[in-house]
């Protein structure tokens, strides 16, 4: 991570702030026309009191923490876990605990959270809680009541409301574990102006690619990289227990997963399937749609198609040949362990992919199709090493999961050099930690 020292920020030109204010307004106006429409869909009714402050002023803490769902709560709970140990030792024990605020969107963030709050060190307070939408106004009100010394806003959580209140208030904002897309990029081009004038304090990015993006948006001068919180957090040590279900499974077939297959590859899967069972006659194919409702969908076109199945949760035994179609949710960890190959969709569509990093702890190759963007922050090295294998669509795919059922890799060697992989790509959270402890020490 490089220095984190930027040079000061010189007074916008009135132009330039009157510009500001006279966005700001009008983006508040949206809010406000939004509002009434938002307070009927049901994710967001939860906590509608805490989001528009109607329930009153949030606590006070020394630093904000945005996290924006579940994922980047787990980011919050390793950074809160590691930030101890940057804090500067009190001279005067005991110290008086760090009041952390870390704000979320969903109740699904909010639940790790609040699980995350017990994990800690006794140094550190969590206070979970809902992040109010983000009116110009309000936001001030937000920071006033909070008079947190920074804000963290992790991996591309840029809302102009708490940009311009931080600017406004002299609290300096960090951007962790920053990511940006292409297609963000063009976004931010639209107001290039307005995003110089709310740039935050500090970014870290997860690569040089996503720094360069960064850098477009707020200069150069304040964007650094850092190794991506995620390696910190992945476990490739774990060896769970054979799951009950394994007794669904015939011992002399090979099983082959298909993860987390969203609507838009089910066409190119269902070619899948019937290739393997073409090619692999003797194969079990679990097949794990990512969404349950899809499960009578995918029922259907294996009926037309002619594909024997059954659904997991009959509790049958599976034929040599066909397809074992997962209708249990949380299970696709437990089965990895009894496969020897598995494709994590997400990836045939342009949808971005889903984890292939999941199966490496189980000591399975992945096989990813071509979409990986969400995935972008895992260098593409990873390819090279031949811990997940990189498919151009579903022939390819087909065709490194044929051979992955013919000659299978060893488990613990999968398992060991993964692990080796991902041991030269941690210390992020370290290093957010030490970014996050500099603004303290120096507010």
């Amino acid at each position: 991570m490089e220095p984190s020292a930027v040079p000061a920020d010189k007074p916008q030109p009135l132009a330039v702030r009157l510009a500001v204010r006279l966005v700001l307004g009008l983006y508040g106006l949206v809010w406000r026309a939004l509002l009434p429409g938002l307070k009927r869909n049901g994710r967001l009714a939860e906590g509608w009191a805490e989001r528009t402050l109607a329930s009153g002023p949030p606590p006070q803490a020394d630093l904000i923490v945005h996290a924006a769902s579940g994922g980047e709560a787990y980011l919050a709970w390793e950074l809160l876990r590691n930030l101890p140990q940057c804090l500067p030792a009190s001279p005067t024990p005991p110290r008086v605990p760090l009041r952390v605020l870390v704000t979320t969107f969903t109740s699904q963030g909010l639940g790790v959270l609040t699980q995350a709050r017990d994990d800690l060190a006794p140094g550190l307070t969590l206070l979970p809680a809902y992040f109010p939408f983000d009116l110009p106004g309000p936001m001030r009100r937000f920071l006033d009541a909070v008079r947190p010394k920074a804000v963290v806003l992790l991996e591309t959580e840029l809302w102009p409301g708490i940009m311009a209140a931080c600017r406004e208030r002299g609290v300096p904002a960090l951007v962790l574990n920053g990511r940006m897309t292409p297609k963000s990029l063009r976004g931010y081009g639209w107001l290039p102006w307005l995003w110089r004038a709310l740039a935050p304090a500090r970014v870290l990015a997860v690569s040089e690619e996503d720094a360069a993006r960064f850098g477009q948006v707020f200069g150069p001068e304040r964007v650094g990289t850092m190794p991506n919180i995620k390696f910190d957090r992945l476990n490739l040590d774990a060896h769970p227990p054979r799951p009950e279900f394994a007794a669904l499974l015939p011992e002399a077939s090979p099983f082959v997963i298909l993860g987390s297959v969203r609507k838009e590859e089910e066409a190119d899967v269902l070619k899948i399937v019937q290739g393997l069972r073409e090619a692999r006659p003797g194969a079990v194919i679990g097949l794990f749609p990512r969404h349950m409702r899809r499960i009578c969908v995918w029922e259907r076109l294996l009926r037309e198609a002619g594909v024997p199945f059954s659904l997991r949760s009959e509790n049958r035994r599976a034929e040599p040949g066909s397809v074992l179609l997962w209708d249990v949710f949380g299970e696709l960890s437990g089965a990895f362990s009894l496969s020897c190959a598995a494709f994590i969709g997400g990836s045939l569509a342009d949808l971005g992919g889903q984890n292939f990093l999941e199966p490496l702890g189980h000591g399975v190759t992945a096989v990813t199709g071509p979409s990986w963007s969400n995935f972008a922050w895992v260098d593409r090295d990873i390819f090279d090493t031949g811990l997940v294998r990189l498919a151009p669509d579903w022939r390819g795919v087909l065709a490194e999961l044929g051979a992955l059922t013919r000659q299978t890799p060893d488990p613990a060697h999968v398992r060991a050099k993964a692990q080796a992989y991902a041991a030269t790509h941690r210390g992020g959270a370290m290093a957010a930690c030490q970014a996050v402890a500099e603004r303290l020490k120096s507010a």
